[in-house]
């Protein structure tokens, strides 16, 4: 969320993440959730006692890590039928901007499609600028410029510094990467989106024969800014024996969609040490999977067993080594999730995990009935 942005020629050239905007049944419990689960705290509030009538917000902060929670409090409007549709899910990821104006206009010649136009908010604390476009399916992004503004979030939000005493605080740092989820033979039209559009280019790609086991494939492409500070993943299904997990996001979610959140730690022994006392279930990984780990992996600071202890994976590329694991759904539809990140210099996606990763989830799916 760094708002010191210089000016480019290219406005959309060095960004950052704002926040993420999730639309859910209920804003005030779902709050509460990712406070007592996840270790944030809550900083601001929407509603009627801020003169807001339709809906309510709750904005959660936890070191750089900004989400916003949004519900309806009307039976149709826009909040109420995204949620009726596609259950709780991933609304808007907003990108801070030095200039949302020229953001916009860049985006727009690139050929996004306008959600809505610039438009200025300001109250006694400043004012911000904000614009919309619109990306795969029903997900957004809003170009947010907040540097003349020093309230709490944005005007209509008051302060309202809430923690819950009981949870343990995770080290959950900021947004690595947002992975989105496309239909059959869509990730090409997505990468080129975010080239034309934001002046991407392809960090990597990965397709059936990368992804795959057995029953089930995908193919994935990740789309990033030139510092990788933004990064978006596109996965599409691919043929297999058995449906995928992204067909069946596809067919939960009832289209495209925000499939996860990758989230930076410093320590992700100690961050999934705090998450599990929290609550937070995670996918399982085989024993198989660590007993070849150090020749695969080479030396890497943490011990095997601590790892395995964890069900923590482990990839390396030429800069360095990442850990990560992986939540279960954070809902009933096996939907959006989250992924724990910590790179110790590599710029990889996990590729050397994939076939670990895809039995876990295939084994989830078989419970569900929907392998």
């Amino acid at each position: 969320m760094n708002t010191s942005i210089g000016a480019r020629s290219n406005p959309l050239e060095r960004i950052d993440w704002d926040y993420v905007e999730f639309y859910v049944g209920n804003a005030k419990q779902a709050a509460h959730f990712y406070m007592s689960a996840f270790g944030f705290d809550q900083v601001a509030y929407s509603g009627p006692e801020t003169g807001i009538t339709d809906r309510c917000s709750y904005v959660l902060e936890q070191n750089n890590l900004r989400f916003l929670i949004t519900s309806s409090l009307v039976p149709d409007d826009a909040i109420a039928r995204h949620v009726a549709l596609h259950g709780d899910g991933v609304k808007d990821i907003a990108i801070v901007v030095e200039d949302a104006r020229a953001a916009y206009e860049r985006a727009i010649a690139g050929g996004a499609t306008s959600v809505s136009a610039p438009a200025e908010h300001a109250d006694a604390t400043g004012r911000i600028v904000r614009a919309t476009i619109a990306t795969y399916g029903e997900t957004v992004h809003t170009f947010v410029q907040r540097s003349a503004y020093q309230g709490a979030f944005m005007p209509g939000f008051v302060a309202a510094p809430r923690t819950l005493p009981g949870s343990r605080k995770t080290g959950l740092q900021f947004i690595d990467h947002c992975v989105g989820n496309v239909g059959w033979g869509e990730m090409d039209a997505w990468g080129d989106f975010y080239a034309r559009v934001f002046g991407f280019s392809q960090l990597v790609s990965f397709d059936d024969k990368d992804i795959s086991t057995e029953y089930t494939a995908l193919k994935s492409k990740v789309m990033s800014d030139p510092r990788h500070q933004v990064k978006f993943p596109i996965n599409e299904p691919a043929h297999g024996k058995k449906k995928s997990q992204i067909e069946e996001y596809l067919e939960f979610y009832r289209g495209s969609g925000v499939q996860h959140i990758a989230i930076r730690t410093d320590d992700i022994v100690e961050t999934i040490d705090a998450l599990r006392y929290n609550g937070v279930e995670f996918l399982d990984t085989p024993d198989s999977y660590y007993e070849m780990l150090g020749e695969r992996v080479g030396t890497i600071d943490e011990a095997i067993e601590v790892l395995r202890e964890r069900r923590i994976l482990v990839d390396r590329d030429d800069l360095g080594y990442m850990l990560q694991i992986f939540t279960k759904p954070l809902q009933d539809r096996p939907t959006v999730f989250f992924e724990i990140i910590q790179r110790k210099g590599s710029l990889s996606f996990g590729k050397g995990n994939f076939k670990a990763l895809f039995v876990s989830i295939e084994k989830e799916q078989a419970k569900r009935g929907t392998l």
